[in-house]
């Protein structure tokens, strides 16, 4: 499936339950459930309080860390509080 479609149709599960939408996560990116958890978390301490916009803040994150056009995306040891400080940056959510 082509990215954009694909990234199209992966924001249109933002209503799904939370452990279906964390699955999902985890099925189309690599992203663990431990690794969502702090990526959840870290956009709720931001204020994102609001269950869509945060789910739609942590997709455009993963996405915008998909390295090389794949989904599949790798933070390394200690990585993950760096790309979301970068990213929370350069969005400006």
């Amino acid at each position: 499936m082509e990215r954009g479609k694909h990234v199209e149709s992966v924001k249109n599960c933002i209503h799904l339950t939370d452990y279906s939408f964390q699955r999902m996560c985890e099925k189309d990116f690599g992203i663990n459930r431990g690794v969502y958890n702090e990526i959840d978390k870290w956009f709720y301490n931001k204020g994102l309080v609001d269950i869509l916009k945060r789910r739609k803040a942590i997709l455009n994150f993963i996405v915008f860390n998909a390295a090389n056009g794949q989904n599949r995306v790798r933070f390394g040891s200690g990585g993950l509080r760096k790309k979301l400080v970068e990213y929370y940056e350069q969005v400006a959510i």
